[in-house]
């Protein structure tokens, strides 16, 4: 019985993907949950495994190919099968001293690595990628490299005069195109208002300043995003309307009983939003050695499926980048979001006296349909109380 292995949905709203290395070929033997295939979507590469166990009778979908999702791209047959069974032609026995003509082979053309939006792009300026040098990971392509090379001179000079003087058209594709869609269904589903604190972090500072060396120790970069998520999971115990979702079919309001954070990673691609799976359950210095590996996956291209679902509540920080304060877009489906800032040393009151102290402002955006301003307000305090005095967030630290 032959086996047609379909390209599966890999993420939601994802109707495509390119087939970007295959780990099997023709012939060989592959047993069930095993990687068959690594593919990129508009939104995360992804490694695709086996569902069963058998041979390999067909690849059916070329390295750089852009496949639809439910195409078939593989074809696996019972274990230890021959491939070359399946392509013997049923002839009669009339027919058996026809000499069968073989097939004319078209020639390969030579596997490059780039994303789609690069392909696009090249295929826009008429250029042969394959002539393309790659100046990223592994010889990677980039659209940097495709604009070098229109501009060393290597393309038609029709192809080079559609480059307009006083303007680059650079295709929205990829996870860009993904987070302006994102953006513009959360706008459009959600009832959003935004809510600024100020927070004296001075002891916050000094906190993760005393546990560094303990991070260190254990392999990780301690940033102040695993105090965050701590004192985000705390209030969200407190206050369950945040940690939710709407069902607008049916009208009700799901509230969640996990607390998977998802935090917002800045890549070369674009805004990628990595989750931290059930952050209650795990130590400070733990969610600090995660949070690095999701960010330097993300920015390698690198996540999985399961490293971008189930979000429950996200942050968004931009470190010293991060301005004085904004309004951060609500991920949807989620009902909020909380926005990271600047760390500057500013002139305060504290007790009668002014003195300078390491001052940040965070912002809640949230979902007014499902959170009034009042109880956005005391969760909003409840983290602002929670990160000026960190003691209940480093009691458990592995």
């Amino acid at each position: 019985m032959v086996f047609e292995f379909k390209l599966p949905d890999v993420g939601e709203g994802v109707a495509e993907g390119e087939i970007r290395r295959w780990f099997v070929k023709v012939g060989d033997q592959v047993s069930e949950n095993q990687p068959l295939v690594e593919v990129m979507t508009d939104k995360v590469t992804v490694e695709i495994s086996s569902p069963r166990s058998g041979t390999v009778l067909d690849v059916l979908a070329k390295e750089g190919e852009i496949v639809k999702v439910g195409s078939v791209i593989i074809t696996i047959g019972e274990k230890g099968e021959q491939a070359a069974q399946r392509s013997q032609p049923t002839t009669k026995p009339s027919e058996l001293s026809t000499v069968p003509q073989p097939a004319p082979i078209a020639p390969k053309t030579p596997s490059v690595l780039a994303a789609p939006a690069t392909r696009r792009l090249a295929r826009e300026m008429s250029v042969d990628i394959t002539q393309v040098r790659g100046t990223g990971e592994d010889g990677r392509i980039t659209e940097e490299d495709v604009r070098r090379h229109v501009s060393a001179g290597t393309v038609t000079a029709a192809a080079a005069a559609r480059a307009e003087v006083g303007e680059e058209r650079v295709p929205l594709r990829g996870v860009r195109r993904r987070m302006a869609e994102s953006m513009a269904m959360s706008s459009k589903m959600t009832a959003q208002f935004t809510l600024v604190e100020e927070v004296d972090v001075t002891n916050l500072v000094a906190a993760r300043e005393t546990l560094k060396p303990a991070a260190e120790k254990k392999g990780t970069k301690l940033t102040y995003i695993p105090f965050i998520i701590k004192a985000v999971v705390q209030g969200l115990k407190e206050y369950p309307y945040l940690n939710a979702s709407l069902d607008d079919d049916k009208q009700e309001v799901v509230l969640k009983k996990r607390y998977n954070i998802g935090v917002a990673v800045d890549t070369g691609e674009g805004l990628v939003v990595p989750v931290v799976k059930d952050a209650d359950r795990k130590g400070l210095l733990d969610l600090a050695k995660e949070v690095e590996e999701l960010a330097h996956k993300a920015r390698e291209s690198r996540l999985g499926l399961d490293d971008i679902k189930g979000g429950t509540f996200s942050i968004t920080s931009l470190g010293a980048l991060g301005g004085l304060l904004a309004t951060p877009i609500i991920h949807h489906p989620e009902v909020a979001i909380l926005g990271i800032h600047r760390i500057d040393k500013r002139p305060v009151v504290k007790d009668g006296q002014i003195v300078v102290r390491d001052v940040a402002h965070i912002s809640l955006s949230f979902d007014h349909r499902i959170v009034d301003g009042a109880t956005a307000g005391r969760f909003t305090g409840r983290i602002k109380d929670l990160l000026e005095e960190p003691g209940q967030l480093i009691s458990e630290l592995v």
